[in-house]
């Protein structure tokens, strides 16, 4: 019985030094990484800035012009409940000066166009974002019709006021 305790104890004392060396090998895993980790931060974050404004210039950002509409006011589809309006004030974005100049005496038809397409709106096609981005649209189809063979880049929302 005796022997059989010591070699108990013999088997306890193996377990013990194969787990101590396990844990140090987790250690200097562990601090392996770290260090790696820290290296590879350090790169990332201290590393020599960017010169964002050289990659800009770069990329040549086009010059565009704005072309500014009067505010308009109009009733808005009711289906016989009461009564609403909406006041929007807009701005063409056009490609340059030259734009600008052909859009002028058109500006009658621009307009007429965006009454037409306003007073069918009910305040419900207006709601959200995704409402909005259709009005955008559709006024920026519009005006290129009215306007042909210029075309306008975008429509600009400077004032959206329903009530």
């Amino acid at each position: 019985m005796a022997a059989e305790a010591e070699i108990d104890d013999g088997a306890d004392a193996a377990k013990g030094k194969g787990g101590r060396r396990r844990l140090v090998i987790g250690a200097a895993a562990a601090v392996v990484v770290l260090a790696a980790a820290g290296a590879g931060s350090y790169f990332l974050f201290f590393s020599a800035p960017r010169d964002l404004a050289a990659e800009l210039r770069l990329a040549e950002i086009p010059d565009t012009f704005i072309f500014n509409l009067p505010t308009m006011t109009v009733n808005l589809n009711s289906d016989g409940g009461r009564e609403q309006f909406m006041k929007l004030t807009v701005a063409l974005e056009v490609a340059d000066e030259a734009m600008m100049a052909e859009i002028q005496p058109r500006l009658a038809k621009v307009i007429d166009a965006f009454q037409v397409y306003l007073r069918e709106l009910r305040s419900s096609d207006l709601e959200g974002s995704a409402g909005i981005y259709r009005l955008k649209e559709e006024l920026r189809r519009r005006v290129n019709v009215a306007i042909f063979p210029a075309q306008v880049e975008s429509i600009l929302f400077k004032e959206i006021l329903v009530q």
